[in-house]
């Protein structure tokens, strides 16, 4: 039975020229990169346009976008399913999340600036004080972490690259925060790739952030192998 579906919010509004479509999908994405849409969850026209006071023709084009792009299927009867990633598609994501991740940290070891560091450090210590039975909450300022790093990289095409691997990640499932032991040892991942930023080390920071991805991939099969 297909799961009830879930909320993206309040109404939308157009800003800076942006077309009522656009905003609907980027609405639509936002969700998806939240966890208010998971995989196997349904998504009608009607209902959305009703949860975003929007007619049906912005979100209708909407969906054809996101069904383009591949984060959605046709499901049994009227409407849409977000899609999961099958094992080859995860092998695929993980592979260019690692090298995306590594470039950069290297790339942030060359630009980052002193409160930049700083506040690559206060996301981590917001990370440790999470509690230990919020993996969503980790999750969260995980990503605030890897996407500090991204802006302070200074790469206006690795940062819109990254933004949309973000979308396909949000495919992906639990978080990997629910197997044991993992926030302890991503904790000293993140630390010591703060460490070699703050050092202006390129190369360490580069080959620090690819191995974290290698274990969060570690930790991502484990769960698919549960699933």
């Amino acid at each position: 039975m297909a799961r009830r579906p879930a909320k993206t919010g309040g109404s939308i509004t157009r800003g800076g020229g942006v077309a009522l479509g656009e905003a609907v999908f980027r609405s639509l994405c936002e969700a998806l990169q939240a966890g208010n849409y998971r995989a196997g969850d349904r998504l009608r026209e009607e209902e959305v346009a009703q949860r975003l006071r929007v007619s049906r023709t912005p979100v209708r084009e909407a969906l054809g976008r996101l069904a383009a792009r591949g984060f959605v299927a046709p499901a049994a009867g009227r409407g849409l399913i977000v899609r999961s990633l099958d094992i080859s598609e995860v092998l695929e994501l993980y592979a260019m999340r690692e090298i995306m991740e590594g470039a950069a940290a290297r790339l942030a070891a060359e630009h980052a600036s002193a409160p930049e560091v700083d506040a690559l450090r206060d996301i981590e210590q917001a990370f440790v004080e999470a509690p230990e039975t919020d993996a969503t909450e980790m999750a969260k300022l995980n990503r605030a972490f890897h996407e500090a790093i991204c802006r302070a990289a200074r790469n206006r095409y690795l940062d819109n690259a990254s933004r949309e691997l973000q979308d396909w990640i949000a495919l992906l499932g639990p978080t990997t925060f629910t197997v044991t032991g993992r926030p302890l040892t991503s904790h000293g991942e993140h630390q010591a790739i703060i460490e070699a930023i703050a050092a202006r080390d390129g190369d360490k920071a580069e080959q620090l952030a690819r191995a974290h991805i290698r274990e969060a991939l570690r930790c991502r099969l484990k769960l698919l192998q549960r699933q």
